[in-house]
């Protein structure tokens, strides 16, 4: 895999990255719901779930959020920057769930880099814009403003 410089991925403001599909599985609901404690009849459910506006089961809003590392892992001929030692979240600025992810579906998260800067001698913040998208839907399940540091 190529690499580059922390300089020349500042350079890159306004590329965009898009990963390959996720499929958000019943099974994967439902172990979020038991780590999170959050069983909701509409994510665990699917009886019940059938009878509401979504037509069955749901994922959870934060469970989408925490798709970002998995969909991170699947960009496709992305450059690692030389020399990282680590990278950690740093929270977010915005986050937006737009419309729920139905049991089955597939996602797939695009991203746009909309800041690279030197904050400290070898650390780096990076901003994305990040687009979650379902797969044969228009509207996406979710938008966000994320924040990374990055140590080198």
């Amino acid at each position: 895999m190529a690499t580059i410089t922390p300089q020349e991925r500042a350079g890159q403001i306004g590329s965009e990255t898009v990963s390959g599909w996720v499929t958000v599985s019943q099974e994967m609901i439902d172990k979020f719901a038991d780590t999170t404690g959050d069983h909701q009849f509409i994510h665990i459910n699917p009886e019940l779930a059938k009878l509401t506006p979504f037509g069955g089961t749901v994922a959870h809003g934060f469970l989408t959020l925490s798709l970002i590392p998995l969909l991170a892992a699947k960009l496709i001929d992305v450059p690692q920057i030389e020399g990282v030692k680590m990278g950690v979240n740093y929270g977010g600025n915005k986050v937006r769930f737009l419309q729920p992810v139905r049991s089955g579906k597939r996602v797939r998260g695009r991203f746009v880099l909309a800041e690279f800067a030197e904050k400290r001698p070898g650390q780096w913040q990076q901003t994305h814009e990040i687009t979650i998208e379902i797969e044969g839907e228009d509207k996406p399940a979710m938008i966000a403003e994320w924040i990374g540091l990055i140590f080198v």
